[in-house]
């Protein structure tokens, strides 16, 4: 299982990280480690990965699995309340990006994540995805 924050600013923009593993531009987020909840992995993700501190609870916006991989996500709608965005050890650059510019720069599987928790609809969508496309 995995988690993921979309960081909306006073823009209606959403922050994302460019992946130093694959350089793909995608929310901050990662795998749940040995015995963390659901809430400590979120905030430890986005904080390793943008220098941000967020604040809780954070409105979860959708559940994504990933056909292929197997992998759950729960992707939050977070507010900042510490730090600057900057890059970590897992990112090799961080960037504030509006609707269109989020379609045009993430893999649609991870795009509608992003978009999602910009709409903020409720129930949280359900989508499946085959790690780029969504099916």
């Amino acid at each position: 299982m995995s988690v993921a924050g979309v960081i909306v600013d006073d823009h209606g923009r959403a922050l994302l990280i460019q992946r130093r593993d694959n350089g793909q531009w995608e929310p901050p987020g990662g795998v749940l480690e040995p015995g963390e909840t659901v809430p400590e992995a979120l905030q430890r993700e986005i904080l390793e990965e943008t220098g941000m501190k967020i604040a809780l609870p954070a409105i979860m916006t959708g559940v994504y699995k990933n056909m292929t991989g197997l992998i759950v996500s729960l992707v939050f709608r977070c507010e900042a309340v510490d730090g600057t965005p900057t890059t970590g050890d897992e990112t090799y650059a961080v960037r504030w990006a509006t609707r269109d510019e989020v379609s045009d720069l993430a893999d649609e599987a991870y795009a509608i994540r992003v978009l999602d928790a910009l709409d903020a609809a409720s129930p949280p969508a359900v989508r499946a995805h085959d790690g780029v496309k969504l099916v």
